[in-house]
């Protein structure tokens, strides 16, 4: 299956430690694009992959975050990845990855959502209009038609028209039923903060100062309470950190790979 992957790779390919990239929801490995320039990981091994059912790739029968996290997990083995960084919805799927103890490496979790609250409230009412019969395809097909241009006011202007060019490929079925199952997902857990403490495996959580993802008091006490969970908070950044500022997203990922082979 994997061969069938978009698959994006940097760095020296006889690298001592690699890195594996999920990008978010909707998005391509595009958007790694400029960390994986960034000269705070010109040593390391780049592997960015897109999740399989975004950017016109194909989609697993099982969309899941519990089988998605098996396919990356697999993947980032068979790669021989130290590290695993992921943005948004690829977020989740890493925690998922530790939680379901696939992964032991350290994780870096660019803006996850840890429960239903934090997600944008559009998403929300996307998913519950996408399984009204006909409507939501309707609707998901508007959406996917209108997302590009939408995002280009949200990105940097040099970035905007490439980025929104890779979120142009998503088929609307697709996504309202990976949708649908990341939903069903959270609302299994309460929160996601104590799965990502109990995993116990090192995390840096990334967001940007001015994030549209949600976080509570609750959550933010959990994560400051596990001695293996650093919060950093990027400034002049949303929920695009990773192209808002590579610099620094790069600089973190670099930090994760010095602290997982201590």
């Amino acid at each position: 299956m994997h061969e069938r992957w978009e698959v994006r790779r940097a760095g020296p390919a006889d690298a001592p430690h690699r890195v594996l990239m999920i990008p978010g929801g909707l998005c391509t490995t595009e958007f790694y694009a400029d960390v994986m320039a960034e000269p705070a990981v010109a040593g390391l091994g780049m592997i960015a992959v897109t999740q399989p059912g975004f950017g016109g790739t194909e989609a697993p029968e099982d969309v899941s975050m519990e089988n998605y996290a098996r396919l990356l997990a697999e993947f980032a083995a068979e790669s021989g990845c130290d590290v695993v960084v992921g943005h948004s919805l690829g977020a989740n799927v890493a925690i998922e990855m530790a939680a379901l103890g696939l992964f032991r490496g350290p994780l870096v979790l660019l803006s996850p959502s840890f429960s239903r609250g934090d997600e944008m409230k559009s998403l929300a009412v996307l998913n519950a209009v996408g399984r009204v019969p006909g409507l939501g395809t309707m609707v998901w097909a508007g959406m996917l038609g209108l997302l590009p241009r939408a995002m280009k006011r949200e990105l940097p202007p040099q970035r905007a028209e490439a980025l929104a060019a890779a979120m142009s490929g998503n088929d609307p079925a697709t996504c309202r039923r990976i949708l649908h199952d990341y939903y069903t997902y959270l609302g299994r857990y309460p929160s996601l903060v104590p799965r990502l403490c109990e995993a116990g495996v090192p995390a840096w959580v990334v967001r940007g100062d001015h994030d549209e993802i949600g976080l509570t008091d609750e959550e933010r006490a959990g994560l400051e309470a596990c001695a293996h969970v650093r919060s950093v908070t990027v400034p002049d950044a949303g929920h695009a950190v990773l192209v808002e500022q590579p610099t620094a997203v790069a600089e973190v990922v670099a930090e994760a790979v010095t602290a997982g082979v201590r």
